[in-house]
């Protein structure tokens, strides 16, 4: 959940505050039979940066709250919050405050991250207007595909490194301030719940409807042998923390912002139904079927 509001400094020059809030649920979001500590804190703290890139802002500060089994490891507590505060360091973001509990099923953890962006500046998902091209920055599917290769063999082990968008995700948060201060986008929101249900939210919220090619879709390539991930898992997947943003025509667009790979996947349009052309031309309509909580 990310909120915006406004504060003016004693000079009148005034700032808008971001504030995200998010769960890492033990058995939802991670599983610790498949996810280290540091993994773990990494993730977590990459949740509530990206939605703060999302908007072209910039984190300060973070709060944890976390409610720990009263069985776990002292060790596994130590290497997660030194690799949360290691990461909040990488990105300028202090450890701010929190709270502990016992939990009595799981480890669950809420994180709050407060930003800052120019007044008025920051990026919403509701400006997007039909002609606007459509652009994702780096590759899709990549997270979902470590998902899918532990789901296969909920026993194995894989290599972080051959999944680092699921296991060491980077938020994009120089990607979004430049993306902001060259007044690039009409709209943007982060590939937490996948490219089909990101790009649905954008088309809700700004009263659009989208055509997206199939062949432009960027997507990842893992693992030494794996080779390219397929189509559902780049449309669906989510977890990428890339950002999905539209932009009016007369914008140029970089095919790299911030040494980041930018491309353009598709366009908005003036109805409301979001479809995908197939490498042939034929259009299908695009079903949002990213992640969703409470889904039946």
């Amino acid at each position: 959940m990310l909120r915006l509001c406004r504060q003016k400094n004693e000079r009148g020059k005034g700032n808008d505050t971001l504030v995200t809030t998010d769960f890492c649920l033990e058995g939802v979001h991670f599983r610790r039979d498949w996810h280290p500590p540091d993994a773990i804190a990494y993730r977590c703290l990459a949740r509530g940066l990206s939605d703060i890139a999302a908007m072209g802002g910039r984190p300060v500060a973070a709060f944890l709250s976390m409610a720990l089994p009263g069985n776990l490891p002292r060790n596994w507590a130590g290497r997660f919050v030194q690799s949360l505060i290691k990461t909040g360091e990488s990105h300028k973001v202090t450890l701010a405050g929190g709270d502990t509990a016992e939990s009595p099923h799981g480890i669950l953890l809420d994180i709050i991250i407060l930003g800052a962006v120019p007044r008025g500046g920051a990026i919403l998902r509701s400006g997007a207007r039909p002609g606007d091209g459509i652009y994702v920055t780096g590759e899709l599917g990549g997270s979902a595909a470590a998902i899918r290769q532990l789901d296969k063999n909920p026993a194995s082990k894989i290599d972080p490194s051959d999944y680092p968008r699921h296991f060491s995700p980077v938020p994009r948060i120089a990607v979004g301030r430049a993306i902001r201060e060259r007044g690039l986008a009409s709209a943007m929101i982060d590939t937490s719940d996948g490219l089909s249900t990101d790009l649905a939210h954008i088309c809700e919220e700004s009263g659009v409807g989208a055509e997206l090619q199939q062949d432009a879709i960027p997507r990842a390539i893992v693992g030494k042998h794996s080779g390219q991930v397929d189509l559902e898992l780049a449309l669906h997947g989510g977890e990428d923390y890339e950002l999905l943003f539209t932009a009016p025509p007369h914008k140029r667009i970089p095919r790299r912002i911030a040494g980041v790979p930018v491309t353009r996947i598709g366009q908005i349009t003036g109805g409301r139904k979001v479809l995908l052309v197939d490498a042939v031309g034929i259009a299908h309509k695009l079903e949002a079927r990213g992640w969703e909580h409470f889904r039946k």
